[in-house]
């Protein structure tokens, strides 16, 4: 039997405590990160109200109390390698190292730049988390501060993050987003996560989720420009089989043995056909009047490929062949 360690508990709490306060104290969202981006354990978006447009904040999570062992000036020592130093300053987005100290109970936060940052004599590198900088709403100023930007650079942000699953698809792997809407709340708030579907009649493969809020903005209008970079439509399996469904639930009759009486004719061809027209992008199912199920697919559009024959560009230079 395996046993879950000390040090993973801590670790696990420290990400949830940050969680809350990310969510609970800003008002902000959260978002867990995939386990390919080196350095980085989660993302805090920004949000204004119902204004949800890219502004986004890199964590780096520690927890336990030996991150405490080092005081500094009004605060500790936090010592990261050069690799990690060297990843954070080349960031597409601003980081965030946060200190959770499980005694007190509270996370406390500091900016990676190069002014924060101190080279030690011997090469390495220092950053002082203040005691002071603690995550709750205190911290909302000079971290929303961090996030802003010219909306150029959030839009290429946005690409940048999202460079790994278009990759995905340029490789010819299916994604599919699957969203629950809370639709009783003017927040508009749901979760969305992002998978892989391996067409083997399991749920999607899940690489990440996290929360939304839209107010009462609509999801089929706003879901395609927070996925600006891929074409968004309906997954056919799931909308296939949920309409399918819909269809036996009315127009198909069963006896007592669960024969079907109605054998599919041409007179029912019409009714069939209804339930298929391709309209606009809806939920395929609702729970209880409460939440509505969406289940999308993605596929690479000209933005997407474009983006990623720039990126390549960017990164290796040379005369890159468009494909």
């Amino acid at each position: 039997m395996m046993r879950r360690t000390p040090s993973a508990k801590v670790a696990s709490e420290g990400v949830t405590r940050v969680q809350q306060a990310i969510e609970t104290k800003l008002g902000w969202l959260f978002r867990n990160q995939p386990t390919e981006d080196y350095g980085i354990d989660a993302h805090a978006e920004i949000v204004d109200g119902e204004d949800v447009r890219g502004r986004l904040l890199a964590l780096q999570i520690k927890s336990g109390e030996s991150w405490f062992k080092q005081s500094g000036p009004g605060g500790w020592w936090f010592r990261p390698d050069t690799e990690h130093v060297q990843y954070w300053l080349n960031h597409s987005l601003p980081v965030v190292v946060v200190l959770f100290h499980p005694a007190t109970q509270r996370c406390h936060w500091q900016l990676v730049d190069r002014t924060t940052l101190q080279e030690t004599t011997a090469g390495s590198w220092k950053l002082l988390v203040p005691e002071a900088q603690v995550l709750d709403e205190g911290a909302a100023i000079p971290l929303h501060a961090a996030a802003e930007g010219d909306p150029y650079v959030l839009r290429i942000r946005e690409l940048q993050l999202a460079r790994p699953w278009m990759e995905r698809l340029a490789q010819g792997e299916r994604l599919v987003i699957h969203i629950e809407e809370w639709v009783n709340k003017t927040s508009g708030r749901g979760m969305i996560s992002l998978g892989v579907d391996n067409e083997d009649g399991n749920d999607p493969e899940e690489l990440v989720r996290w929360h939304i809020m839209l107010g009462l903005a609509s999801y089929a209008e706003v879901v395609p420009r927070l996925f600006a970079w891929a074409d968004v439509s309906m997954h056919e399996e799931t909308y296939g089989d949920a309409e399918h469904d819909e269809y036996e639930a009315e127009y198909v009759i069963f006896d007592s043995e669960g024969e079907n009486f109605d054998n599919f004719d041409i007179e029912r061809e019409s009714d069939w056909q209804r339930f298929q027209v391709a309209e606009k992008l809806r939920p395929y199912a609702n729970g209880a009047g409460e939440v509505d199920f969406w289940r999308l697919e993605l596929r690479l559009n000209e933005l997407g490929r474009a983006f990623l024959l720039v990126d390549k560009f960017g990164m290796e230079g040379g005369r890159q062949l468009v494909r």
